[in-house]
């Protein structure tokens, strides 16, 4: 008799697990809270060749305990909580509950690459990936980043290397998950509303080591706050890197220069300049990405090469376009105020500043403090607005611009700056509640950027 697995969440990681549950022959009930959808649209998603094998609940009622008496584990997807109603009822039910990751590592034939950190994720997993992809035959980039692993896992292979960016969220519920190489790229208050304190959060994150051996690799910031006390208790061999001060062993940054230190001997790998990247955050992604490349065996001038040959990912302080002399920067998947520091403090022009949306139950004072005299004006929307106003006020900041919608923001940077300044998007918040998700967010922004015309 065939498993039968329930799914929580129908969305794409949801449905991309039902497509690999299917094809290993399980059948599959997927759940959502969300009455108001239609089970027709959601089966024809999951497959289109084994329908007959796929069911739909939806709703807290109908989650009964007669249903759950007829699964034999569930899969969670990473935007349901695991403390939610739905899951907690799967629990009660004495059913295992798996996620997302956990079920695509089930059938992964090669070696994992994993990354996780509040912010950098998707640079050092995109730069990683390219890395790979130069070095290696087979190379398949997932997770976070927007392609589902389980979507992608019957594609690896014995000799292939799976490169996967992990949130906290997917961490939460892996088990046996064992890349061989992973990296904690930093931990600073973040999706609290979620995970409640931080200590919950900082945990979740390092759960990506929670299968590995001193055998395996994990890369960490030596200037976290929690790299000192989980360097010690870290199952992995460690290998630190450094924006702020050298190190005897491991990776730093300093005048601009990549070094990497072996027995307190400093090599010089790669200046900044010699990239397509900006600011020390970015120094901080590439330290990253050029250790995890270099403990995967890949030799180090094939990783240089590819580091000079990347350029920035999308939303993430992405140049658009010089407007009259304006300079305009996407930086839309700044989506919480550490993020939004790295973009600021990138600027080397006076900056316009765009920010606010969905409140993460984040506190804005470091980011309010890094405007450190180049923020000329700070244009606010959204949930967060008043929040954020408030907070600035009590910095001493008053050059603020109240906005009620993204259009209105935008043309009132637009209006306002001048030749030789710049506008950035950084809003150190959420998108949901105006826009589906950061990106429809930053490819409106640059919309809006490129129908401006000289003045």
């Amino acid at each position: 008799m065939s498993e039968r697995v329930l799914v929580i969440g129908t969305g794409k990681s949801g449905v991309a697990a039902a497509g690999l549950l299917l094809s290993k022959g399980c059948e599959v009930v997927l759940f959502d809270e969300n009455e108001q959808l239609k089970k027709d649209e959601i089966i024809g998603k999951a497959t289109d060749t084994q329908a007959d094998k796929v069911s739909v609940i939806l709703g807290l009622p109908d989650l009964t305990q007669e249903a759950l008496s007829k699964i034999d584990r569930a899969v969670i997807s990473p935007g349901v909580p695991t403390d939610g109603e739905a899951a907690m009822r799967v629990k009660d039910a004495g059913i295992k509950l798996i996620g997302e990751i956990e079920l695509a590592w089930e059938s992964e034939k090669g070696k994992v690459l994993a990354i996780t950190g509040t912010n950098g994720k998707t640079t050092t997993t995109t730069l990683l990936g390219e890395i790979m992809q130069k070095a290696k035959d087979h190379v398949l980039v997932v997770g976070n980043i927007g392609t589902p692993y389980t979507e992608e896992v019957l594609k690896s292979r014995e000799d292939s290397y799976t490169v996967a960016e992990i949130s906290s969220f997917q961490l939460e519920t892996t088990d046996k998950f064992h890349p061989i190489v992973s990296a904690i790229l930093n931990l600073t208050p973040d999706h609290l509303n979620r995970h409640h304190t931080m200590e919950n959060y900082v945990s979740a994150k390092q759960d990506i080591t929670k299968a590995q051996t001193k055998e395996d690799c994990c890369v960490l910031n030596a200037e976290d706050p929690y790299t000192d006390d989980f360097v010690k208790r870290c199952p992995a061999r460690v290998v630190l890197f450094s924006s702020a001060g050298e190190l005897a062993e491991g990776y730093f940054f300093k005048d601009g220069v990549i070094y990497r230190s072996e027995n307190g001997e400093a090599k010089r790998l790669i200046a900044m300049e010699e990239t397509h990247l900006l600011g020390s955050h970015n120094a901080e992604n590439i330290m990253a990405a050029v250790a995890m490349a270099d403990a995967a065996g890949v030799d180090m001038e094939t990783i240089l090469q590819a580091v000079r040959d990347f350029h920035a990912v999308e939303h993430r302080i992405e140049f658009v376009k010089n407007v009259s002399g304006v300079d305009y920067y996407n930086d839309s998947k700044g989506t919480n105020p550490d993020a939004a520091i790295k973009a600021i403090k990138a600027m080397v022009r006076p900056t316009w500043l765009i920010g606010g949306g969905y409140d993460k139950d984040s506190t804005y004072d470091e980011w309010i403090e890094s405007f450190d005299g180049k923020v000329r004006g700070l244009v606010l929307l959204g949930q967060t607005a008043q929040k954020i106003a408030d907070c600035a006020r009590a910095h001493g900041f008053e050059d603020i611009y109240m906005t009620e919608t993204f259009e209105e923001a935008v043309n009132l940077c637009h209006d306002k700056a001048k030749d030789g300044e710049a506008v950035l998007l950084s809003p150190a918040c959420a998108s949901w509640g105006m826009f589906k998700n950061y990106e429809e967010r930053g490819r409106i922004f640059k919309d809006l950027v490129k129908g401006f015309t000289e003045q």
